[in-house]
Formats: structure tokens, sequence, C-alpha cells
């Protein structure tokens, strides 16, 4: 794979650097080394980006929403014989195991097509009238949407959050994350000649320049941010300085699993290990069930299996195929999970395994196991997003309900218990935005994702997303009486 090339971004259907020719570094988390450099966007390409989107989105509107849909298909047919390529740019430039970002891009594809699937649910509906009057409602794009993506799935965030603004209508700005720019950009070449020139832009950048000059842009009249909490702030106050735009949010997470002492003890140890996503992020996903709280009863036989899964985990290449977890997506934000891993040391929290992070250009960190964390602990409370899980022992349900609630972020939850009832008493109890009952961290299509509290706004992966990529117009019509349509005709 070439990676020493120009690298260019989408705009206007034509493939170009930043202004001035301003670019910025690229590096391997593995190496260290350079891998290449990419456009470093400017308020100017931002602005043209924006005025592009704005040209296409008033003809692709008008494209019906099947033919719309037809080419969302199409994209998925390209990116699907380019698999192998993205997933493996993707592990290059993340770190994340090269089998797990493979099945990124079929993930992506999957979004496409549902979406593609789902084309037919932008009617509006009729209501309730006199004799004199039609009501109905219209389904409208919002026009440009700006869509800002993490680094933790690049090529599934970029290809597969395009599917809902663009069935409805809108065309769309893609702000590629700073770290992870390159799968990003090789699809902005791949959609170039099958998409409507400006319906896609992408956008690379570093800092957040980028994204403030996007979110701020009155071109822009809706925001969809992935993210951290702070950013997902800063988001907000830049789209509420610009005027009133519609935001929704998909942020972070300290997402409990709760295992109760009627657990099956190993299914749930098991559990444990699937929903931290050791294997596949190594932990960098904001839906990573992170704080682990289980009966007294039962906590060192959890633990026990836990530890087992944990030390099981094969770390390596993220090239290599047998490679379960790669590393941090940079040495950056090593350092900043192993500051976590210093603080669990500091306070005397048992490290029952894991607990290195070697220092130099490998992002590496060994996933990791703290036990008897208390919730007042940073370890419990603040996301960690990376390869550490804090276990908590409690002794009443209502006390583990009552800690979790009081946590600022409620995006998922997981319960494990073998009584349907107290399933569904915690499930319902709970604040999280998405519950899972004896499994963790699988995601099921049409389902809505989505947070509450600090973990975000509005809902994701669901006919819900879709619409709200539109906005309801209402339209009244005066038909007049009946009586002066018949009147004459008997």
């Amino acid at each position: 794979m070439d990676l020493d090339r120009k690298w260019r971004m989408l705009i206007g259907g034509e493939l170009v650097g930043a202004e001035g020719g301003a670019e910025y570094e690229t590096r391997s988390p593995v190496t260290g080394e350079l891998l290449t450099t990419v456009p470093a966007a400017t308020a100017a390409d931002v602005d043209r980006a924006v005025t592009a989107a704005e040209a296409a989105s008033a003809s692709w509107r008008r494209v019906p929403p099947r033919e719309r849909a037809a080419t969302l298909r199409a994209v998925a047919g390209l990116l699907r014989t380019h698999r192998d390529e993205l997933g493996r740019l993707d592990a290059l430039d993340g770190g994340n195991p090269v089998t797990a970002m493979t099945k990124d891009v079929d993930l992506a594809c999957e979004q496409l097509e549902l979406f593609a699937d789902w084309a037919d649910r932008l009617g509006g509906q009729t209501h309730v009238s006199g004799p004199d009057h039609l009501h109905y409602t219209l389904r409208e794009p919002y026009g440009v949407v700006a869509r800002i993506v993490p680094y933790n799935h690049p090529l599934m965030f970029a290809a597969g959050k395009l599917a809902a603004p663009l069935v409805a209508g809108n065309a769309v700005v893609l702000k590629a994350p700073d770290q992870t720019p390159l799968s990003a950009l090789r699809l902005g070449e791949l959609v170039a000649e099958l998409l409507p020139p400006g319906t896609v832009n992408v956008l690379t950048g570093h800092g957040a320049s980028v994204g403030q000059a996007l979110v701020a842009h009155p071109g822009v009249r809706r925001v969809a941010f992935t993210g951290s909490v702070a950013t997902g702030q800063a988001v907000l106050r830049g789209a509420a300085n610009a005027g009133i735009k519609a935001v929704t949010l998909e942020l972070g997470g300290k997402n409990p699993m709760l295992v109760l002492d009627d657990a099956d003890v190993e299914a749930a140890g098991a559990g444990a290990v699937t929903g931290m996503n050791f294997h596949w992020t190594g932990g960098q996903s904001c839906g990573s069930t992170s704080w682990l709280l289980v009966h007294e009863s039962i906590v060192d036989d959890v633990v026990a299996r836990v530890v087992e899964g944990a030390r099981a985990v094969r770390v390596g290449d993220p090239l290599d195929p047998a490679t379960e977890m790669g590393t941090m997506v940079t040495a950056a934000h090593r350092d900043r999970v192993a500051g976590y891993i210093a603080q669990g040391r500091a306070e005397g929290l048992r490290l029952a395994c894991g607990g290195g992070a070697p220092d130099g250009p490998a992002a590496y960190v060994e996933p990791t196991v703290f036990v008897d964390v208390p919730p007042t602990s940073p370890l419990a409370r603040e996301e960690i997003f990376g390869p550490v899980l804090s276990v908590t022992p409690f002794r009443r349900i209502a006390d583990a309900v009552e800690l979790v609630n009081r946590a600022p972020y409620g995006l998922t939850a997981s319960v494990w218990t073998r009584d349907l009832a107290r399933a569904h008493h915690v499930a319902r109890d709970v604040d999280a935005g998405y519950v899972w009952v004896n499994t963790a961290s699988r995601h099921f299509a049409g389902l809505p994702f989505g947070g509450v509290k600090d973990s975000g706004l509005g809902r994701e992966e669901s006919v819900e997303e879709l619409r709200s990529f539109t906005q309801d117009k209402a339209v009244s019509v005066h038909i007049g009486p009946p009586e002066r349509v018949y009147r004459g005709l008997e």
C-alpha cells in the first residue's frame, strides 16, 4: 500500500489540497514513524466545502428517495470491493487489529444499506381537519449537514454516518478524525465518481480549528458530532454562537455492567471481557462497559474469569491477523491511559492483571483490571477510553443502581441475572440510553443508540436518526366547503 503520495480532500467533486498547501503528519502508533502527510484544511477550505454542499443540496433534495438509496447501495458495493485496503489503512493509522478494522468496513456497508432500506420512511402525515381544509406535513432536509467523527472506528464512522443525512436529502461536509484521517480521504477518492459533486465533501485538519469553523459556518444548519464530552460542549457552544442549529451528540460513557448474585458467573466473566472491547479497539470505545459492579457473594469468582479472559487477549502487531488487540491511537493517548493506571496504584487499588504501558514510540497498554475500586475513585467515575476495567463490589441491588445513576454519564449499561423480573426492573431503573441484559457491546440494526445526561443528545442507528436529518413542514390547504364542489352537479 503506497502511503507516500499526495493525499487530497474532496471538495465540490474535486480532489484538492488545503489552501496554501498546508499539511500535517500522521504517524504509526506502533513504531512512531511517519506514515504520510495529509492536508491541513483552513477556514477557507471549510467555506469552499460548505458552499459546494449548499449548491449540491438544492438538486440532491429533488432526487427521489429511492434513487438516493440506490446511490448509497452503489457506495456500499464499492467499499466492499476495497474492503481489505480500507481495513489495512485503519490498522496502520489507528493501531487497531486489521481483522477488526476490516469488519468495520462491513459494518459501514450494512449501515449504508440499512438506511437505504428506510428511504420510504420519509413521508409525512395527514391530520384531522374540518370539511373545508386539508392538513398534512412534509419532511424536508436541512440542506448542509456537518458530520464530525472520531478516531476509534475511522472508516465505519466516516462512511456509515453519511447514510442518514444523504438518504434524507442533505449534502454533507465530513470532518475526518485528526489522528486517523487516511481511510476518510480514501473514501473521498472512491465516492467522487459516484456522488453528484458537492454532495459529500471530506476535510482533514489538525486541532480544533476546522471543526470550529465548520460548526460556526452560517451555511451549516445541522451538526452531528461523535466524540468526547468536552468537545461536545464546545460544539454546542459554537453552534449556539453561530445562530440556531440542530445538533446531535453521541458522547462518552463510564458504562456499568451490573452482575447480580444469581448471574451465570462464567457467562458474566466472559461478557465483561467482551463488553470492554479488548478485542476490537482496546477499550477505545464509548460503549465499553468499563465499570464492573459485582455482587459481593460472587465477585471473586467473576474476577477470576475476567482476569483469565483479559490475560488471554493476544496483544501485538495490528497488521498480524492473529492479533486481537493492538495499540492506543497515539503515544500521547497511551500516556493518558497510563496516568489512570498510575492513579490506581497510588490509591492502593488491587491490580488483578496488566498495568503495563511501556514508554517509547509504541503505544501499547496491557489489558488491565483493578479490583475493589471505590465508587469515588476516578477509575470508577471517569472515562479512561483504554483497556482498563474497574471492579466494584456491592451488597444491595438498589445501592448499585444508585451508584450508577449518580454518575454524570448515561450511554450504555449491562445487567446480568437469571431472574426475568429483576432484569426488567433494573433495566428500567438504570439511567442509560441503551441497556443490554445478559450480553454487552452488541448493536442491533434498527435499535436507537444514544445516551442520556452527559452522554449526548439524540439517537442513531435507527429510523429516528434518519428523521432527525429532516424538518417537519405543516401545510394547510383551504379547499372550501363541499357544497361548492357538488353544487350544480346533481
